[in-house]
């Protein structure tokens, strides 16, 4: 069993990541990864490509436990693939968030209690055995989808809590770990390596108030700029005034601490600029406020636009936004933010589509390096769709839904897989004959099964 011709193709633009005899393998397992409708173990995948007698099953398992292939070098082809794709040119929008992955064993590398947000609630936080990946995502939006914003693992990384790090005795701390990293820090890591693989483009980096504290954006490259919530209780303050001359000592670092949120939403002195939005992610009537301040305690000296967003309607809370780009206005800046709820949507599509929760390795490099091929594979659909996947798209008759005129990432990959399938049986499909419309029948079913 293969996939469909222009996918391999995609594919084959990995080819100089493996050898050659682990490009075989990654063929197979990404061919049962896509066609599978069960579980994303590593048998399935065998099974599921039709390669149960292409070699010992011990192989594939070697390839994510063992082979000799860097996991980053795969992440770089397919940010370069995505880019030259899908944004080409200009601004480059990116948005960094975290997301669970429940688990079961105590064994289980890199495993630990992390916060769950689908049990908790805001009176009081749960937590859930698992993975904890921290994925970065490129933004775009696409001419069969305009309506659409899609988030596009480029770079993820597995955040490891102190307590499945290091092991005391009982009823005794154990010694902090000189090599633990917050998610922030493992956050700029990964903005700081896509800048450097690609300095000649201009990113902006859009994140939840986790990641835009000091960890983050005092340490952003010269071609990332960063988008985020200031704290409700954040200290702001004007630019430092200009030095006086003749005047000895150090030059002051920053002006006088202006009002905080709450003021500022008191402040009559100053008119609300009334915007409307009607985008994904936000659809809304907002009041703002902005100012050019120093949020010292996260940036230091360095000057943000401070956004301040009032909902008249009272269906959001007030709150600060703040911007590193000081030509960009409220409007853009609220815009960038609202496009990241995207990567939510990719998240639920890689676990109950993809299997992101699936793989049940327990070794540390198989660990880190099976779940993230559910992401790499998000990303790759939605390429091979813009590129040559377009003309396969066909909705299912439905009457009750008559309006749908964009594709979900569900069905890019129903079309990816009647599209395979398809291709197996050129000589039954298209007659009108009883078998031809049986089989077509079976194809569009099996290709919507998951």
């Amino acid at each position: 069993m293969q996939l469909t011709l222009p996918f391999v193709l995609v594919l084959q633009e990995f080819r100089w990541v493996f050898t050659e005899p682990s490009f075989r393998t990654f063929i197979a397992l990404v061919t049962g990864w896509c066609l599978s409708a069960r579980r994303r173990f590593i048998t399935e995948l065998i099974q599921a490509s039709g390669s149960v007698h292409a070699g010992h099953h011990s192989r594939y398992h070697r390839f994510f436990s063992q082979a000799a292939w860097d996991l980053d070098a795969l992440w770089h082809a397919v940010a370069t693939l995505l880019l030259a794709t899908l944004a080409p040119k200009g601004l480059a929008c990116l948005a960094v968030d975290d997301t669970l992955c429940r688990k079961r064993g105590l064994s289980l590398f890199g495993a630990g209690m992390h916060h769950d947000p689908l049990i908790s609630s805001r009176a009081k936080a749960l937590v859930s055995w698992g993975h904890d990946w921290v994925v970065l995502c490129l933004l775009v939006r696409c001419p069969w989808a305009p309506t659409k914003v899609w988030a596009l693992p480029i770079l993820a990384r597995l955040y490891r809590n102190r307590q499945g790090l290091t092991k005391g005795r009982k009823g005794h701390r154990p010694p902090p770990d000189p090599n633990h990293r917050t998610r922030p820090e493992l956050a700029r890591e990964m903005i700081r390596m896509v800048a450097a693989w690609f300095p000649q483009r201009q990113f902006v980096v859009a994140g939840d108030s986790a990641y835009g504290g000091q960890s983050v954006l005092r340490y952003l490259p010269a071609n990332v700029d960063l988008i985020s919530r200031v704290h409700p209780k954040g200290a702001l303050y004007a630019p430092p005034p200009a030095p006086v001359p003749g005047r000895k000592g150090p030059r002051r670092k920053k002006g006088a601490r202006l009002p905080g949120m709450v003021a500022w939403v008191g402040d009559r002195s100053g008119s609300w600029e009334v915007l409307t939005f009607d985008q994904f992610g936000l659809h809304a009537t907002l009041w703002v406020k902005t100012r050019q301040a120093l949020y010292y305690g996260a940036g230091k000296d360095r000057l943000l636009t401070i956004v301040l967003v009032h909902d008249p309607e009272g269906k959001r809370p007030d709150q600060m936004f703040y911007g590193t780009r000081l030509d960009w206005d409220a409007r853009l800046i609220l815009a960038c933010y609202a496009e990241r709820w995207a990567i939510e949507v990719t998240f639920e599509d890689s676990k109950q589509l993809l299997g992101l929760e699936d793989p049940a390795n327990r070794v540390a490099q198989a660990v880190t390096r099976t779940a993230p091929m559910a992401l790499v594979l998000y990303g790759v659909i939605v390429a091979w769709f813009h590129r040559a996947g377009q003309a396969a798209l066909r909705y299912p008759e439905r009457p009750w839904y008559r309006r749908k005129a964009e594709p979900s990432f569900a069905d890019l990959l129903t079309a990816l897989r009647r599209l395979s399938w398809e291709e197996q049986l050129p000589g039954v499909l298209g007659t009108t004959t009883p078998e031809g419309i049986t089989v077509q029948a079976l194809i569009d079913a099996a290709s919507r099964a998951g």
